[in-house]
């Protein structure tokens, strides 16, 4: 399937520039996953998705550890799964 390039990447872009944490919300299906996947390609980026049972367990039970595993610059997916992260 054709990506289709979404005008919000710019946005995305310039922000993670200024600000350490980004939250990108929307409705389902809309393609925040896939933008935020495509413009991880080619950087040092990594993703990691709470929908991973053994990922989402990691953040809820030692969040701490989980954040030492994955160093930024990272792209967490259904973060909502797992708030301990937040503090």
């Amino acid at each position: 399937m054709k990506y289709i390039r979404r005008s919000l990447e710019d946005v995305v872009s310039q922000v993670t520039r200024e600000y350490p944490v980004v939250l990108i919300t929307g409705p389902r299906q809309v393609g925040k996953t896939t933008m935020l996947q495509k413009m991880a390609e080619g950087t040092d980026r990594r993703y990691v998705s709470l929908d991973d049972l053994n990922e989402r367990n990691l953040a809820k039970t030692d969040p701490e550890l989980f954040l030492q595993l994955h160093k930024p610059p990272i792209l967490i997916d259904e973060v909502q799964y797992a708030p301990e992260l937040f503090t």
